[in-house]
């Protein structure tokens, strides 16, 4: 993709958008109280875990890290040996596009792949069926040992897990003797879209570990790595440190998230990007030559567009992948996500619409 020249706001990724105002004020007034305490050891860290471990309703371990990747691997490494394997769907991030992070800090522990022919597992997600196959394919020695589940809340496809799908997963995994990792890039809009407690569709569900996504949220930088199960936190902090993820300042991730749990503002945020992409459905959904490939359910809208349509959408200065839709684009709102800028992205699509047919 080009460099963006102006000041769109776009729908490629909700990585676009930049830092709501209530954690750049945390930010602000933690640069303003002075010398503070080096590497996760200031009132800050302290105040966002606490409220943490409040927002989920148990005491769980927190660790902040820089993103996602290293949220995803180093917890998923805290899970396995390297002779273990992870179950995900064939969308999930930690498969797709991770630069095999996941295999790196575990020092091998292989990716498995489920796979079956249902709606769900066509909506990106993975199904109980789908880990008991892999699970129970083989048992011998020479076969990487099953040893924990990753699903991902929201899905790559925009589709969420209903509570119960999540507890469906959860109990064959507890069945077979497995670990239920969640990756939460966009877990506040997960939430949002289930209209349910967070601990309902975490650690009440049988989540064990889950990656709390902020940067897609409204934050600067930096996610929670959060354990439900505290035993699998041990010497974590001697594997950030040694994955180059322990910040000096560590202030300057936390603070932020003072800002977005203070008021439920990472709901708030949330709420309003899931609110846009149903707007930019009900606008485009009808349109002659749009095909919408699933219902939003999260924040982004799934659409499969003529190939000169996209040309001209792209020529007129609009920003939208391609690659991760399977044969679709990826129409990605954000929290700052203007009803203005959706408004003013189907009517121009609308007009390269009408020209393409």
């Amino acid at each position: 993709m080009t460099p963006v020249q102006n000041d769109r706001q776009q729908f490629a990724s909700d990585n676009l958008a930049g830092i709501c105002p209530e954690a750049l004020q945390s930010l602000l007034d933690a640069n303003a109280s002075g010398h503070q305490p080096a590497y996760g050891d200031d009132v800050w860290t302290q105040k966002s875990t606490d409220m943490i471990r409040e927002l989920f309703q148990t005491d769980c371990d927190v660790y902040y890290v820089f993103n996602g990747t290293a949220a995803n691997s180093l917890a998923l490494a805290s899970m396995c040996q390297s002779y273990h394997s992870v179950i995900c769907s064939p969308v999930a991030h930690i498969e797709t596009d991770e630069c095999g992070g996941p295999e790196f800090f575990s020092n091998g522990s292989k990716l498995l792949v489920g796979e079956d022919e249902s709606p769900a597992a066509r909506l990106g997600k993975l199904t109980p069926d789908a880990v008991e196959h892999l699970v129970t394919k083989r048992r011998d020695i020479h076969y990487p040992k099953p040893k924990v589940v990753s699903i991902t809340q929201a899905t790559e496809l925009g589709t969420v897990y209903t509570v119960e799908e999540v507890r469906a997963i959860a109990a064959i995994a507890k069945r077979r003797h497995l670990k239920v990792h969640m990756d939460g890039a966009r877990f506040a809009n997960a939430v949002a879209a289930l209209d349910v407690h967070p601990s309902e569709v975490t650690w009440r569900a049988g989540v064990d570990v889950l990656c709390f996504g902020g940067t897609k949220n409204g934050l600067p930088m930096g996610e929670a790595v959060v354990f439900f199960d505290r035993e699998l936190s041990a010497d974590f902090a001697w594997r950030v440190k040694q994955a180059g993820q322990l910040a000096s300042k560590m202030r300057f991730i936390s603070a932020p998230w003072v800002g977005m749990l203070d008021g439920d503002t990472w709901l708030r945020n949330a709420r309003h990007a899931n609110a846009m992409a149903q707007r930019l459905h009900q606008a485009i959904h009808a349109l002659p030559g749009v095909r919408v490939l699933h219902p939003p359910q999260a924040n982004s809208v799934f659409v499969q567009l003529p190939a000169a349509a996209i040309a001209r959408l792209h020529a007129a200065g609009w920003l939208f992948y391609e690659f991760i839709a399977g044969g679709g684009c990826r129409l990605m709102c954000a929290w700052d996500t203007q009803p203005e800028t959706v408004d003013a992205f189907a009517a121009d699509l609308a007009g390269v619409c009408a020209q393409a047919a």
